[in-house]
């Protein structure tokens, strides 16, 4: 049975898109088959993230009624499935959104899990993804005015009735001075099942159009966001065996003879 998760935030720049890329590229690790759905309709962020902004077909093209979702899916050198949007589109007015819930039925028993990136703010296109969705994730900073947004973003899932799985936190730190886990879960009402800490290598990944996961596989974000896929597929984590640079692999070399 497919699953579709919707990920979404109160405001923009959060870290919502590298969320999704990352906990699907994560997911795809433990075997499971996950497509990306880009359904920030006016400001498409997925393919830019990942060095395509342009692709024949997009899920605009869907959304217009001249393609299907599948002709629109293009496989990642990861395995995970992206259906990116079209940098070219900055409004609605050419696109209906109700057709999406009928696209998605395309990918139903084909996937295992279905990440949809939803729209930053609270706005038509954020509410349409979140209402195609089996559950919700809060993306949030551990600053007062983003947990702020964040809670807004939580009354409406609730008001369309979906479920929220959890809260993740980006660009987490130990300093003291950010809001706390707890201070964050008593406010938002939901658990935060996930804190990806602040890590250069997310930053050095964007500039080289890549996932953490991929291109720094041993930081401390990419086992953030492989702790999270875990959780929410519901498997043990399986830390990941470090790749030891050459000089590494002389010095065991040495210490294995003495």
């Amino acid at each position: 049975m497919t699953k579709i998760i919707t990920i979404v935030s109160g405001k923009g720049g959060v870290g919502k898109t590298t969320t999704t890329i990352n906990l699907s590229m994560a997911m795809n690790s433990y075997g499971k088959n996950t497509a990306i759905i880009d359904a920030n309709m006016t400001t498409p962020n997925i393919g830019i993230y990942l060095g395509v902004p342009t692709v024949p077909v997009s899920i605009h093209q869907v959304l217009q009624g001249k393609n299907k979702l599948m002709e629109a899916m293009y496989k990642h050198p990861s395995g995970v499935k992206i259906v990116p949007g079209d940098i070219a589109y900055s409004s609605l007015d050419e696109i209906d959104l109700e057709s999406l819930d009928d696209a998605l039925l395309d990918l139903e028993g084909v996937m295992d899990y279905v990440l949809v990136d939803g729209a930053a703010g609270l706005g038509e296109e954020a509410a349409k993804a979140i209402s195609v969705s089996d559950g919700v994730l809060i993306v949030t900073n551990p600053e007062m005015p983003a947990v702020t947004d964040a809670l807004k973003a939580v009354k409406l899932v609730n008001d369309l009735r979906k479920p929220v799985m959890g809260v993740v936190i980006n660009r987490f730190k130990r300093d003291g001075i950010d809001m706390g886990v707890t201070e964050i879960e008593k406010m938002l009402e939901f658990p935060v099942i996930g804190a990806v800490v602040d890590d250069v290598n997310i930053r050095k990944s964007i500039a080289e159009k890549n996932a953490v996961f991929l291109s720094s596989p041993d930081c401390e974000a990419s086992e953030g966001y492989s702790k999270l896929a875990a959780k929410l597929i519901g498997v043990k984590y399986r830390e990941k065996e470090k790749t030891l640079s050459f000089l590494e692999q002389i010095k065991e070399l040495f210490n294995g003879i003495r």
